[in-house]
């Protein structure tokens, strides 16, 4: 869609809103806004969550905490943006009364602000820049803005007819937008499951359908190739308990890249290989960790269970991670792609306590199936070129959804900044209302 600029133009007087429409109001936040300030208890007041996504009824994963008297008041129409820097881009309009924690701003429109009109604007990226450089904090993720200083902001504004009028056409567009992002989302599920489909198939039946099979006796396996091996997994590869480390905080050495730490979440963020890490890792390592070498797969036994990849340096890691190396009748890539497979199963053997656990002993004692090395390499083979290709379309999706949510974030920056004349575009999209209803 290609818009016009306005007919005239005038210096803001700011830097983050630049040159504006000549006939749009230059004035700072307070004059649109007051701060609602209203202490409320979640009783009276139902919990309500501040996210990215705007404001929505109190999200089961949100910090719970017993002081629930002491919370701000939030109307239908307020606008509520949470203060600090670590939450950057969590704010909305509230669609419904509510209360919200203590860290958020609660502002209640007071003249010439249509509140649709600021859920753009103050959302937008250009706004949230400018609401943390007006902050203050000692340290960038401490970092945190309060009303005092945030009424001083500079915004430019048309009339509220016209302000009206941006809301309705972003609102269209976004969610244009927003659905074909949900279509990417949907995609990328579906490969998802293929890939997991594709390569659980491999490891279960192999790749020659004409072959004799049997029972395996094992419930997530099913039938195998008859001639395949079902064994325990302590009979495919040797787990490593890691070789602990002691170390103090201050040894710099430890953290400087010569000793990587690789957090449990961060085994399959390379893919199949843990290779990046090398230089990158920056991070506090524990004071105990284990240390695994080079070609160790390693696999996540608390919190991600069941994650794995293949380790391409010698590095460090919690106590939340195994490592493991094939035996000589298996193939390490192989058993890569086997443990994959086995994540449900993994899953159904972990015990619960604070979070699931896998012990050393539940892992061992699983059951798989095992072909002859010859054909563990096909299954390899076919595998990563079968695979290749399902990564190739989510990488596709997904630079779709990137380019998709640009879009969508300079759409309204140009929109409620008057970089963009979005006003011909809605009377096109009401006459062609009009047409569609007549026909």
């Amino acid at each position: 869609m290609s818009l016009p600029k306005y007919g005239a133009y005038k210096p803001s007087g700011t830097s983050w809103l630049g040159d504006v429409p000549a006939h749009w109001n230059i004035r700072r936040l307070g004059y649109f806004f007051e701060e609602r300030r209203e202490k409320v208890s979640d009783k009276d007041f139902p919990a309500l969550s501040v996210t990215k996504l705007g404001i929505v009824p109190q999200l089961e994963t949100a910090a719970k905490t017993d002081d629930g008297d002491n919370r701000k008041k939030v109307i239908t129409g307020d606008f509520v943006i949470n203060s600090r820097s670590d939450r950057k881009g969590s704010s909305g309009a509230a669609t419904q009364d509510g209360s919200v924690s203590l860290i958020n701003t609660v502002l209640c429109p007071v003249t010439g602000i249509e509140i649709g009109f600021a859920h753009h604007l103050l959302r937008s990226v250009p706004f949230q820049e400018e609401f943390y450089r007006y902050g203050k904090g000692i340290v960038a993720d401490l970092w945190s803005t309060n009303y005092s200083e945030m009424r001083n902001i500079v915004l430019a504004l048309p009339e509220v007819r016209e302000q009206a009028v941006i809301a309705s056409f972003l609102d269209r567009e976004t969610t244009k937008i927003d659905e074909l992002i949900v279509e990417q989302e949907k995609l990328i599920a579906l490969l998802t499951e293929k890939r997991q489909a594709t390569i659980f198939h491999a490891v279960t039946k192999g790749l020659n359908a004409s072959v004799p099979m049997k029972d395996s006796g094992v419930e997530w396996l099913g039938e195998v190739p008859a001639h395949w091996s079902v064994l325990q997994l302590r009979h495919f590869a040797y787990v490593l308990r890691g070789k602990f480390t002691h170390r103090p905080r201050n040894d710099p050495a430890f953290y400087d890249g010569d000793y990587p730490f690789v957090q449990t979440g961060d085994i399959t963020s390379a893919g199949r290989y843990i290779e990046s890490f090398k230089q990158t890792l920056n991070e506090r390592g524990a004071a105990v960790s284990k240390e695994f070498p080079s070609g160790t797969l390693v696999m996540a036994i608390a919190a991600n269970i069941g994650d794995v990849a293949i380790l391409n340096f010698p590095a460090y890691f919690p106590d939340s991670i195994v490592g493991m190396v094939p035996k000589s009748a298996v193939e390490l890539q192989y058993l890569y792609y086997l443990l994959i497979a086995m994540k449900a199963p993994m899953l159904q053997t972990a015990t619960v306590s604070t979070q699931m656990n896998l012990n050393v002993d539940q892992i061992t004692s699983l059951s798989a199936a095992r072909p002859p090395i010859e054909e563990q390499n096909g299954v390899v083979m076919f595998l990563d070129a079968e695979l290749a290709k399902v990564d190739a379309l989510q990488a596709v999706a997904k630079r779709g959804i990137e380019l998709l949510l640009e879009r969508r974030s300079a759409l309204i920056a140009a929109a409620v900044t008057g970089q963009i004349d979005v006003r011909g575009a809605m009377t096109q999209a009401v006459l062609g209302s009009l047409e569609a209803i007549a026909a």
